[in-house]
């Protein structure tokens, strides 16, 4: 970050820490869903941080899968970068239909019940993951499941370490062929993982004194009359808000998400999404359409 860059960032968070108004703050640009090679992401905690800083970001959250192993690392190179930044994790929530994942934002780590919540949700993972590795191996496949761990780089396997391991023993000829062919939900590898519900998800962020998002709803497959529906159930279930805006989502789709949130008195979010380079697709700062996220989605966060 150069020091304009800089400057620009402390003087808006020197706002926010005496709770002034966002409106005169213009063009600063944030991510609130990213992840790094503490769980499934290509960039460590620091090169995340400073590609967010590269890219013109003054906040960014880092919303590893299961874990928050990698927020020490990003926390201290966003001060070295002068980023203000939001410890998070994103959940596997049980549910029957599609997929369902809750993202807890301006987390306390030092939590020990978050700790503790997360080394089971970690250890259902593994367990998961084993049986993966078998149905692989019958079908006459090598796995081992030491060397996907090596590709995780040491960190929490998940289904995108093995997709890249299919690759690399010539089984998929692209990580998403991976996923369509062998790893995706109902696919012939794919197993279900024990998943936590969603009141208990809630009640863990919650403890862990952070906000809970539900991670790009339209993974959830429903229509927008049902989203409506769930939102006001949820809402009372004690969730914070939804994260209207996401890479793999349509404007359009993301206004019609931000009009339901503001119907039932849920906060946005807005994130990238971003696991690294290797999606060109999901780009640090920008959302739907490759749009910009701006930093409004910071105020309800912050209140």
């Amino acid at each position: 970050m150069n020091s304009g860059q800089g400057r620009t960032a402390a003087t808006f968070f020197w706002r926010l820490d005496r709770d002034a108004s966002l409106s005169d703050a213009k063009d600063l640009m944030i991510d609130l869903h990213t992840h790094s090679t503490a769980s499934d992401g290509t960039l460590s905690p620091t090169e995340l941080i400073q590609e967010a800083a590269r890219v013109g970001l003054v906040a960014i959250a880092l919303t590893d899968h299961d874990t928050i192993a990698g927020v020490p690392e990003a926390a201290a190179e966003a001060t070295r970068q002068g980023l203000q930044f939001f410890p998070g994790v994103e959940l596997d929530i049980g549910y029957t239909h599609g997929s369902f994942h809750l993202l807890g934002l301006n987390l306390k780590p030092g939590s020990p019940e978050l700790a503790s919540a997360l080394t089971v949700i970690r250890e259902n993972r593994t367990s998961r993951n084993l049986q993966m590795v078998a149905a692989i191996r019958e079908a006459g496949i090598e796995c081992s499941y030491d060397e996907l761990i090596q590709i995780a780089g040491g960190t929490n396997v998940g289904r995108p370490h093995f997709a890249r391991y299919l690759v690399q023993k010539g089984v998929a000829p692209s990580e998403q062929k991976a996923f369509e062919r062998y790893i995706g939900n109902g696919k012939r590898f794919y197993k279900r993982r024990e998943s936590i519900a969603l009141s208990e998800a809630l009640r863990i962020i919650h403890r862990g004194g952070g906000k809970a998002y539900i991670a790009h709803p339209l993974s959830l497959q429903m229509t927008f009359t049902k989203l409506d529906t769930k939102f006001a159930e949820w809402k009372e279930l004690g969730l914070d808000g939804i994260e209207a805006y996401h890479s793999n989502a349509t404007l359009e789709e993301c206004r019609r998400l931000e009009k339901l949130a503001e119907r039932h008195g849920l906060l946005v979010s807005a994130g990238s999404d971003f696991h690294g380079f290797q999606r060109p697709d999901r780009r640090l700062g920008r959302t739907a359409q490759n749009s910009e996220i701006e930093d409004r989605f910071l105020e309800g966060l912050l209140s």
